[in-house]
C-alpha cells in the first residue's frame, strides 16, 4: 500500500509542476478515499498536502480545514510525528485566520507553541516555537492586544537569540516595532527599537541577506512609517528611494545553487525511520531509551519532510521572487503580499513628495499603485459590481489590505486635485471613495473621518463654509485619533472664521481655545501648524496684531523647517503680508506677499494667488502707486475669472450637491 501511495504523491506532484491543480488533488483525495485503510501516517501527510494545495492555488478554505481537522484527529493516535503535528496546527491556524474566527485562532497556535516548547527536537522544534510565537502576536494585534503581543514577541526574541540567530532576533525586533508603532509608543523607545534592528541586520551573515531581503523592506517600511509621524519628510524620502532601489535589485533573478532531491539518501532515511518504528514497538524498553528513540524519530521524520519538499524544485524560484518572506521555514511568510509593499512604498513617496508640491511624480505614483491595487482585487474577485456581502471572509481578509491601500491612493488624489483648483476631478475621486466605502463598510469603516475631512475640504474650496464646517466637525465625531479630531475642530474654526460675521467667529474661537490650550501637552507638529495659524487668524481679526503676528511667524519657522508644506507656507505668507500691510510695513508686506504668491504659482493653486493679488493691488492703491494697482487688478481679474469658472463647471454636474450633503444628516 505504501507505494500505491508513493506513486499517487509523485503523480500528483507532475500535476502540480503542469499547473493542474485540480488533477493533483483528486490524485491524492485518492488516498484519503480508498477503502483500503493507508497507514495513518501516509494519510496525514497527503491530507497536508492537499490542504497546502488548496490553501496555495484556490480559495477553498473550508476543505482545507475539514482536511486538516481530519489530520489532526489521526495525529493524536501517533505519539510522535512532531514535524507533522507542527505543520497541521500551523497551516489550520491560517485557515481560522481565512475564516475569520479569531478566538480559534489563538487557541491552535497555543497549542502548538506549547507541544514545541515541550518536546525536544532541537532547533526544528525551536524554529516552530518561533513560526507559532509570530502568528499568535499578530493574532493578538488584530485584537488591540498590544502588551500580550509584546510579551509573546519578547519571549520569543530569547528562543531566536539562544539559537544565535541574527536574522531570527530581527524578526522579532521588527515585528515589536510594528506593534510599538501602532500602540505609539514615546520616540525614545521607537527609536531605540530602531536601532536594535539596524544591528540585527548587520548581523546577519552577508550570504543571508539577500534571502531576508523581505525582513529588511519591512523594517524599512516601519521606519519611513515613523518618520512621516514624525514629519520627517526629507529622511523618509530619502529611504523610499533607497527601498525603490532594492526592490529593482530583488526584481533580477540571481542563480541560486539548489539541493537536489537524492533518492539514495531518501531511502537510507527511510530505512532509519522503519527501524526506529520498529524498535519503538518492541515491549519492555527502557523509559530513557525510548525517550532517546523518539528524539531521533523527529529528526529522521523532519529531514524527510525537507526531501519531500526537494522533489518540485522548478516551481519554488519564481514563487520566491513573487514574495517577501520574513525568515526561513517555517516562518516563511509575508507580512503582506509584495504587490501591496509596491504599491505601499508608491503611496509613502506621495506622502513625502506632495507637501513639497511635488505633484507630477506624485500623480505618477498615484497612476501606477491604482493600477497594480486594482489588478489584484480583480484576482480577487472585488469588480465594481460586487459588494462586501458577496464576498466570503477570505477575500474580505486579504482584500481588505488593497482596499485600504486604494482608499489611501484617492484621498492623496484629492488633496492635489483640490490644491490645483481641479475641481471637477476632485469630485469624481470623491464620488468614488464614498462608492467604495458603501459598497465595504465594515472593511473600509475606519476610512469615514477622512472622507468627511476631505468633504470640508472640498466645500471651503467651492465657499461653501457653513457647510465644509459641519464636513470637519462630523470627521471629529467618528474618528478615534486625538490629533485628526483636533486637526478637524481647528479646520472647522477657519471655515467658520470665513463666513466673516461675529456669530461665526465666537464659534471658530470656541472651537480653537481648547486645542490651542494643549498644544505642548499632545499635539504633533501638523496640529500645532493649523491651531497656531487659525489662532493668528483670529487675533488678527480682533485687532491683536503684535499676538497675531507672533503666532503666525511661529506656525510658519514650524511649518517651513519641520512640515515643508509649500501650501500652507504659502498661506502662512499671505496672512502676514496682510497683516504687514495692516502695520504699515508695506516693504516688508511685498516682499512677503511677493513669495506667498511664487509658491502658490508653482502649486497652481488659484485661491491663493487670488488672494495675494487683491492684497497686492489694495497695497499700491493705498500707496498710491496707481500703475502697479491696475496691473494686480487686471490679473486678479484674470486668475478671478478662472476660478469662478472652474467652480462652475462644478458646481453644474451632477454630484455636487450630494457630495455636499453626504453624511451630515445621518
Amino acid at each position: 500500500m505504501e507505494s500505491i501511495a508513493e506513486g499517487l504523491w509523485q503523480l500528483a506532484e507532475q500535476h502540480e509542476v503542469g499547473g493542474c491543480i485540480a488533477q493533483a488533488v483528486k490524485c491524492l483525495e485518492a488516498i484519503c478515499q480508498s477503502q483500503v485503510s493507508f497507514l495513518p501516517v501516509i494519510e496525514v501527510k497527503t491530507r497536508l498536502r492537499i490542504a497546502t494545495l488548496l490553501l496555495q492555488h484556490t480559495d477553498n478554505v473550508t476543505h482545507a480545514k475539514a482536511h486538516l481537522e481530519r489530520a489532526q484527529l489521526l495525529l493524536k493516535q501517533i505519539p510522535t510525528c512532531f514535524e507533522l503535528k507542527f505543520r497541521a496546527y500551523s497551516l489550520l491556524s491560517r485557515c481560522y485566520q481565512l475564516v475569520g474566527t479569531i478566538a480559534a485562532v489563538k487557541q491552535t497556535l497555543k497549542k502548538g507553541l506549547e507541544l514545541s516548547m515541550n518536546v525536544a527536537t532541537g532547533d526544528a522544534g525551536r524554529l516552530w516555537a518561533c513560526n507559532f510565537s509570530l502568528q499568535l502576536a499578530k493574532a493578538l494585534t488584530t485584537e488591540s492586544d498590544y502588551p500580550g503581543a509584546l510579551r509573546v514577541l519578547e519571549s520569543a526574541s530569547k528562543l531566536a537569540a539562544a539559537m544565535n540567530k541574527p536574522q531570527l532576533e530581527m524578526v522579532f525586533a521588527t515585528a515589536r516595532l510594528h506593534v510599538q508603532l501602532m500602540q505609539w509608543e514615546e520616540p525614545p523607545v521607537i527609536e531605540q527599537s530602531l536601532a536594535l534592528c539596524d544591528q540585527l541586520f548587520e548581523r546577519i551573515p552577508q550570504h543571508l541577506k539577500r534571502s531576508h531581503a523581505g525582513l529588511h523592506v519591512y523594517k524599512e517600511l516601519l521606519y519611513i512609517f515613523y518618520l512621516m509621524r514624525a514629519c520627517e519628510y526629507k529622511e523618509g524620502q530619502e529611504r523610499v528611494t533607497d527601498l525603490d532601489t532594492t526592490l529593482r535589485e530583488l526584481e533580477q533573478a540571481v542563480p541560486v545553487q539548489q539541493a537536489v532531491f537524492d533518492p539514495v539518501v531518501y531511502q537510507e532515511l527511510r530505512n532509519q525511520l522503519d527501524w526506529l518504528i520498529r524498535e519503538l514497538q518492541l515491549p519492555g524498553a527502557l523509559p530513557q531509551r525510548t525517550a532517546d528513540l523518539q528524539y531521533h524519530y523527529g529528526l529522521i521524520q523532519q529531514q524527510l519532510v525537507q526531501y519531500e519538499q526537494l522533489r518540485n524544485p522548478v516551481a519554488q524560484p519564481q514563487e520566491d521572487r513573487n514574495r517577501l518572506p520574513l525568515g526561513p521555514a517555517p516562518l516563511d511568510e509575508e507580512w503582506i503580499p509584495k504587490v501591496a509593499v509596491l504599491v505601499l512604498v508608491d503611496l509613502m513617496s506621495v506622502i513625502c513628495s506632495r507637501p513639497k508640491g511635488m505633484f507630477k511624480d506624485c500623480t505618477s505614483r498615484i497612476s501606477s499603485g491604482l493600477e497594480r491595487v486594482n489588478g489584484e482585487l480583480q484576482k480577487l474577485g472585488i469588480t465594481p459590481q460586487v459588494t462586501e456581502a458577496d464576498l466570503q471572509h477570505w477575500a474580505m481578509w486579504t482584500g481588505g489590505v488593497y482596499l485600504l491601500l486604494l482608499t489611501q491612493l484617492l484621498e492623496n488624489k484629492v488633496v492635489i486635485e483640490l490644491t490645483e483648483a481641479d475641481y471637477v476631478e476632485a469630485q469624481k475621486s470623491l464620488v468614488q471613495l464614498v462608492e467604495w466605502k458603501r459598497r465595504f463598510p465594515t472593511m473600509l469603516q475606519g476610512s469615514e473621518s477622512n472622507i468627511q475631512l476631505l468633504l470640508g475640504h472640498y466645500a471651503h474650496s467651492m465657499g461653501c463654509f457653513r457647510e465644509s464646517a459641519l464636513h470637519f466637525m462630523q470627521a471629529s465625531k467618528v474618528t478615534k485619533s486625538d490629533g485628526l479630531r483636533a486637526m478637524c475642530q481647528v479646520n472647522a474654526a477657519v471655515s467658520y472664521i470665513c463666513l466673516d460675521d461675529p456669530d461665526s467667529s465666537s464659534i471658530a474661537l470656541d472651537l480653537v481655545a481648547p486645542v490651542y490650550r494643549n498644544i505642548d501637552r499632545y499635539l504633533g507638529v501638523r496640529e500645532q501648524t493649523l491651531v497656531l495659524f487659525a489662532t493668528g487668524i483670529l487675533q488678527k481679526k480682533q485687532h491683536n496684531l503684535q499676538e497675531a503676528r507672533t503666532r503666525l511667524a511661529t506656525g510658519l519657522k514650524i511649518t517651513h523647517k519641520q512640515l515643508g508644506n509649500h501650501q500652507l507656507v504659502s498661506q502662512y505668507l499671505t496672512v502676514l503680508g496682510s497683516l504687514a500691510i495692516e502695520m504699515h510695513d508695506t516693504t516688508q508686506a511685498r516682499d512677503i506677499l511677493k513669495s506667498s504668491f511664487t509658491l502658490a504659482k508653482s502649486l497652481r493653486d488659484i485661491p491663493t494667488q487670488v488672494t495675494v493679488l487683491s492684497e497686492l493691488r489694495a497695497m499700491f492703491r493705498d500707496a498710491g502707486e496707481a500703475g502697479k494697482e491696475t496691473e494686480h487688478a487686471e490679473a486678479e481679474g484674470k486668475k478671478l475669472e478662472e476660478l469662478h469658472r472652474r467652480i462652475e463647471e462644478a458646481q453644474a454636474t451632477p454630484y455636487h450637491a450630494p457630495l455636499l450633503q453626504y453624511g451630515l444628516y445621518r
